[in-house]
């Protein structure tokens, strides 16, 4: 079920008899029809396991079960809203990014550290993002939120991207990613704390950024 969206803040979602969608909790704006919110208790579409790492991971994101018939419109906290739509592809993606996405999609926890090495937990520790990441994977719509839109770079082998931690929203393909660090603008004018960090993504596929550095 495809996200229509109805400004930069909020989108709408179609609720089909028999097909179900996650958001988080709170994300609800307004409804239409007859439709049911339950809270979700086993991690979306990836039952028990999901429900573990997301605990492991600490990831404070709650979700709702959205059933029934009608039309759901969803945002949170003023923030822009991106859509992104899978075909049996795996979407890595912040978990306190996600807004809402199709109960289709098979989803899981990850550790970023089997990607990065090291590199993934010192990511997760100084940037307090990162160390566990939500993947989502399969035929379906998602639905991110991000300060200021998201810009999509494309990965491809005749270069990496690098991408400051905290404008990091979600990427897929075939990309690894490691923590590398680098002095500066902030360095240069006397404004950092010495060594800047930025997150290296390599292979070929796609990454969603955002416009700030600020978390949600």
């Amino acid at each position: 079920m495809p996200f229509t969206k109805i400004n930069s803040k909020m989108v709408e979602a179609q609720i089909i008899p028999g097909q179900r969608l996650f958001s988080q909790r709170g994300a609800m704006l307004a409804y239409r029809g007859e439709v049911s919110f339950t809270p979700n208790i086993q991690g979306g579409q990836g039952g028990i396991a999901s429900m573990i790492g997301r605990r492991v991971a600490n990831e404070a994101t709650p979700l709702m079960t959205v059933e029934g018939q009608g039309s759901v419109m969803f945002g949170h906290g003023g923030h822009h809203i991106h859509t992104i739509d899978l075909n049996g592809e795996t979407l890595y993606v912040e978990a306190d990014r996600l807004l809402a996405f199709d109960g289709t999609l098979q989803q899981s926890t990850m550790f970023m550290g089997s990607q990065g090495g090291v590199m993934g937990v010192i990511r997760g520790q100084v940037t307090g993002q990162g160390l566990f990441t939500t993947t989502l994977q399969g035929k379906g719509s998602v639905a991110v939120m991000a300060h200021g839109g998201v810009i999509e770079l494309p990965i491809t082998h005749q270069g990496a991207v690098h991408v400051d931690p905290q404008a990091y929203v979600a990427h897929r393909g075939d990309v690894r990613n490691k923590l590398s660090t680098a002095l500066g603008w902030r360095d240069m004018v006397g404004r950092g704390s010495g060594e800047a960090f930025q997150l290296e993504l390599s292979g070929q596929g796609t990454v969603y950024v955002q416009a700030s550095e600020d978390k949600l």
